[in-house]
């Protein structure tokens, strides 16, 4: 039974890794921000021992030596999945509200593992397509993306505004650990995955909608009426299931050629009008709150839109991605029960 430590374990993405790993028996330490969060997930598995699912508190990862004591563990780790980064944009200092959390909270867990956990074969780190992506070509229906893709954002440009910040702090971070593993060799491999918006149905344990997950909220606000007048436009047109991608985190685990390997994540493409029609055509009873069928707004770009890659992580990873309707309609059933 490979015992693994799962970083943010309240987290969107990680609700789902944790529930594959938990299926398929392998022991887990999640770190959370606090006993209250702990609380809430270990009620989630109450026939669970404490040898399966235990916590680690980890208040602040940008911390000097934040997970210092998470990472010492008997029986020893075999592996990390490194999933906590901020993803919001309720920010008023980019340097410390996004780029210190992203860049300090990866670095500083691979110094640890070096430190504290010499039995870690395997990191695995949740990256983002925001560090592939060139957000200063715009659709650039001429390229296609993989995973030899670099963001060439600047630090300058990184304060320039929330949503640069945010990509630059997924880019220094993912450079950052790359760079970690060249010049230090440290005892394990590296595998990072890079995932676009990540929708589908919310398992973590939320007490309120008001700590829905950035990439969901969207899907949110329409089935809540705020966009009646006009389909919002998007801001990134490629997406995955967040079961797909938490499975792809298990599958690095578990395979072999994963290692030290980058992989571009993505099931395809959408649009917010599409979100519209799909739950227009499966979901009756709220129709009344979408907005009109000849709404403006939430189309792909006119000239087109560049294309992605993702071959690698079907070919060794294995993953067959789930239909945009299929995500849709369960993110959409799993946020009812919060309008009920």
């Amino acid at each position: 039974m490979m015992r693994v430590l799962l970083t943010g374990g309240s987290g969107f993405i990680a609700a789902h890794v944790l529930d594959y790993l938990i299926q398929q028996g392998y022991s887990v330490v999640t770190t959370v921000r606090s006993t209250a969060k702990a609380d809430q997930i270990r009620a989630a598995y109450p026939t669970v021992g404490t040898d399966r699912l235990d916590f680690a508190i980890v208040e602040d990862i940008a911390q000097e030596d934040a997970f210092d004591d998470a990472l010492v563990s008997t029986p020893p780790f075999e592996a990390v999945i490194h999933t906590a980064s901020p993803f919001h944009f309720n920010v008023t200092d980019v340097q410390r509200d996004l780029l210190d959390p992203a860049i300090k909270g990866t670095t500083g867990i691979l110094k640890s593992i070096v430190k504290k956990a010499p039995t870690v074969k395997k990191v695995i780190i949740t990256s983002s397509f925001a560090s592939v992506v060139n957000p200063f070509k715009g659709p650039w229906p001429e390229h296609t993306y993989t995973e030899k893709d670099w963001n060439p954002i600047t630090l300058d440009q990184a304060s320039e505004n929330v949503a640069n910040g945010y990509r630059a702090s997924k880019t220094f971070a993912e450079k950052a650990a790359w760079r970690f593993l060249k010049q230090e060799k440290p005892h394990f491999s590296l595998t990072t995955l890079c995932p676009p918006q990540v929708l589908g149905p919310v398992i973590s344990h939320l007490s309120s909608l008001d700590s829905l997950n950035t990439s969901n909220q969207v899907i949110c606000d329409l089935i809540q009426g705020k966009f009646k007048d006009k389909v919002p436009e998007n801001a990134t047109f490629t997406w995955v299931d967040v079961r797909d991608l938490a499975l792809c985190h298990v599958r690095a685990l578990e395979t072999p050629e994963a290692a030290d390997q980058r992989f571009l994540v993505t099931a395809g493409y959408f649009c917010n009008r599409e979100l519209v029609d799909i739950v227009r055509e499966h979901h009756d009873q709220i129709r009344n709150q979408l907005p009109a069928e000849d709404s403006a707004g939430g189309g792909y770009p006119k000239g087109g839109i560049y294309q992605v890659d993702s071959s690698k992580v079907v070919k060794i990873l294995g993953i067959t991605f789930k239909k945009l309707p299929d995500t849709v309609m369960d993110t959409v059933n799993s946020l009812q029960r919060f309008l009920s």
